[in-house]
C-alpha cells in the first residue's frame, strides 16, 4: 500500500499522538500541509492509463484558471420553453407558468382539454389549453406540496410579523462562530470559480460498467477530499476538544454526506457536469462510470434540489458542520457533548432552509456505502485505504484471503487494515506491517481496535 501511497505523493502522518494527554492529530505542532500546494498532485507520473475492454482514459489537460462566474442564468422554462425567472416549486420556469400554476393548484381548478389531451405547450400556445398546460406542469416536477407549504409560510409569516424582525441578527457570539465555520469550509474546499476547469473524453458517450481510468482518478481525488473535510474538523471551534474516540467516529460517520454535500454544490446544470476539487469536471455518463454506477442519479437528483437554495460558502459550511458534529451517531463515547457542540449551530431562523437536506444526505450515505460494497467486486485491485477507512467497515473490504492474518485476542480483532502506534501510522499489508513509512517484520504489536482507525496520512 505504500508503494500506493508514494506513487500518490501522500506520506503517512500521524493522526493522534497517543502517548501524550489530550494531544491531537489537529494540534498546531503538526502542520502537514505546511508547504503542500492542495491542489497539485505530487507525483503525477503515477496516474497511469488502464485499459480495459470497454473503454480507456484520454489524456487530461488543463486550462488556465476560471474568470469570475457571470450572473445565473437559469435553463428556459420547464413548461413552456419561455425565459425562466428562477426555480418555483421545484423546476426552472417562467413567471406566468409559475402564477398558472400557483393558482391552479390554490383555487383547486379543474380544466378540460377541447381536443386529444395532447396540445402541444410552449410559449405561443400555452394559454390556448389549461388542461393540457397543467399537466404538463406536474410531467417536468412542479410540486403541489411545494404550493401548499409556500401558502402555509405566507400566511405563518403574516402572523408572526409583529414578533420576528425583518432581518435574522446574530448574536455577537454566534456572529463569531459562523464566522470561524466559514472560513474552515472556505480553507479546505476551494469555489468553483477558483477552480481551472479541465474535462476529459475518456467514455464520455456512453455508459460503461467501469473505466478504469476514471476510477484511477476519482479515487485519487476523493483521497485528497477526506484529508481536507478531516482539515475542516478541526478548524471547527470545539471538535478537537472531544474524545480522540469520538472524533474519529463523527469524521467516519459523516465524511460521506460531507463529501457528497461538496460534490453536488460544484454541480453546473447548464452542462450537466460536477467539477472536483482539481478543476477535473466530469458529465453525468464519465461520473456512472468513474464508480458512482447506480448512485449517479441520485446524486444529480440531489444536485437539482440544491440549485434553488441557492446556497453560499457560509450555509454548506455550517450544513457540513452540523452533519459532522451530531450526537445521534453510534457508539460516541459523550454524546451529550457532542449536542451541546451542535446547539448553537442549530439557532433557530439562522438558516431553515437547508437543514431538511441533512435527512436526504443521509440516505445518498446510505446509498454509497452500499455502492461502495459492490464496486469491490468490479475494480482489479484493493480499495484505496484511506476511503477503504473513512467509507466502510473495513471488515466488510477484506479478502477471504487475509482471514488468516486476523487473530483474536481477548474477543477483539489483533488489527484493523491500519491504526495508530506512538503517533506513527500502521498498516498492515500482504502479512507485512509498515509502521512510520517502513516496512517491520516479526514485529508484535498490542491489540487494536477499530475506534484507533487511521484515515489521515
Amino acid at each position: 500500500m505504500f508503494d500506493c501511497m508514494e506513487a500518490l505523493g501522500l506520506a503517512p502522518r500521524p493522526l493522534f499522538d497517543v502517548s501524550g494527554q489530550g494531544s491531537c492529530m489537529l494540534g498546531k505542532a503538526t502542520p502537514y500541509f505546511s508547504g503542500l500546494d492542495p491542489f497539485a498532485w505530487a507525483g503525477t507520473s503515477a496516474i497511469q492509463s488502464v485499459e480495459t475492454q470497454s473503454t480507456s482514459s484520454e489524456e487530461m489537460v488543463p486550462s488556465s484558471p476560471s474568470p469570475p462566474p457571470p450572473p445565473r442564468v437559469y435553463k428556459p422554462c420547464f413548461v413552456c420553453q419561455d425565459k425562466s425567472s428562477g426555480y418555483h416549486y421545484g423546476v426552472s420556469s417562467c413567471e406566468g407558468c409559475k402564477g398558472f400554476f400557483r393558482r391552479s393548484i390554490q383555487k383547486n381548478m379543474v380544466y378540460t382539454c377541447h381536443r386529444d389531451k395532447n396540445c402541444q405547450i410552449n410559449k405561443v400556445t400555452r394559454n390556448r389549453c389549461q388542461y393540457c398546460r397543467l399537466q404538463k406542469c406536474f410531467e417536468v416536477g412542479m410540486s403541489k406540496e411545494a404550493v401548499r407549504n409556500d401558502r402555509n409560510k405566507k400566511k405563518k409569516d403574516v402572523k408572526e410579523e409583529v414578533v420576528l424582525p425583518e432581518n435574522y441578527e446574530l448574536s455577537g457570539e454566534l456572529e463569531e462562530l459562523v464566522n470561524k465555520v466559514s472560513k474552515a469550509h472556505k480553507e479546505t474546499f476551494p469555489s468553483l470559480c477558483q477552480l481551472g476547469k479541465y474535462t476529459t473524453n475518456s467514455s464520455a458517450d456512453h455508459r460503461v460498467q467501469l473505466d478504469l481510468g476514471l476510477w484511477d482518478k476519482f479515487s485519487e481525488l476523493s483521497t485528497k477530499c477526506i484529508i481536507k473535510i478531516v482539515e475542516f474538523a478541526k478548524r471547527l471551534p470545539g471538535f478537537t476538544t472531544l474524545t480522540i474516540a469520538d472524533q474519529i467516529t463523527l469524521l467516519k460517520s459523516a465524511c460521506l454526506d460531507i463529501l457528497m454535500l461538496r460534490i453536488c454544490t460544484r454541480y453546473t446544470p447548464e452542462q450537466d457536469t460536477m467539477t472536483f476539487s482539481d478543476g477535473l469536471t466530469l458529465n453525468r455518463t464519465q461520473m456512472h462510470n468513474a464508480g458512482f454506477g447506480p448512485l449517479t442519479e441520485l446524486v444529480f437528483a440531489f444536485a437539482g434540489q440544491l440549485l434553488p437554495l441557492e446556497m453560499d460558502d457560509t450555509e454548506t459550511g455550517l450544513l457540513s458542520a452540523i452533519c459532522l458534529i451530531c450526537g445521534d451517531r453510534m457508539d460516541l463515547e459523550e454524546p451529550e457533548k457532542v449536542d451541546k457542540l451542535q446547539e448553537p449551530l442549530l439557532e433557530p431562523h439562522m438558516f431553515p432552509r437547508m437543514l431538511m437536506k441533512v435527512t436526504d444526505l443521509r440516505g445518498i450515505s446510505t446509498k454509497g456505502a452500499e455502492r461502495a460494497i459492490t464496486l469491490k467486486t468490479e475494480i482489479p485491485g484493493p480499495m484505496p485505504p484511506l476511503i477503504r477507512e473513512m467509507l466502510e467497515n473495513p471488515e466488510a473490504f477484506e479478502d477471504s484471503s487475509d482471514s488468516g492474518d486476523r487473530t483474536r485476542r481477548g474477543g477483539q480483532k489483533k488489527m484493523h487494515s491500519s491504526a495508530i502506534y506512538k503517533g506513527y501510522a500502521v498498516y498492515k499489508i500482504d502479512g507485512k506491517i509498515h509502521w512510520n513509512n517502513r516496512t517491520l517484520h516479526g514485529v508484535h504489536l498490542p491489540p487494536m481496535s477499530s475506534q484507533n482507525s487511521l484515515y489521515y496520512y
